[in-house]
């Protein structure tokens, strides 16, 4: 697998994770994919990633402003980066928020993924500002 099909494989998992088309997302990933977001949350599965974002956001987008990616043995590895916008559950809209998602690619297929983002300290700016 060359570097822009691996690039393309995470860029398309995203997109379909995006436009909650899990059918899609699936066919990227590999068996037992092992999942890790911001607060050590570890998923195994998409379908928990979605129940676990629920009552995180209402909408949410990425603007994809990087994409690299290196071979390392038999895995590829992926970084893409960006900036998150989309609305909260109360209805506010956000946008800026930084994210970094890694992931390692075997065989075509995603077999690890870790997403950091800036969301957590948007959420505690917002609450700071609320209080006082």
């Amino acid at each position: 697998m060359n570097l822009d099909e691996a690039k393309e494989i995470a860029v398309g998992y995203l997109d379909a994770m995006e436009r909650r088309d899990l059918d899609a997302a699936r066919a990227f990933i590999g068996d037992d994919p092992q999942i890790t977001f911001p607060g050590s949350r570890h998923f195994t599965d998409i379908e928990q990633i979605v129940r676990n974002s629920g009552g995180r956001y209402n909408v949410i987008r990425k603007s994809i402003e990087r994409r690299d990616a290196w071979p390392d043995g038999d895995t590829t590895v992926v970084f893409i980066s960006g900036t998150l916008f989309g609305e909260w559950p109360d209805g506010s809209a956000f946008e800026g928020i930084r994210f970094i998602d890694r992931f390692e690619i075997v065989n075509r297929r995603i077999v690890r993924q870790e997403v950091w983002n800036d969301s957590g300290e948007r959420l505690l700016a917002m609450q700071r500002e609320a209080a006082e």
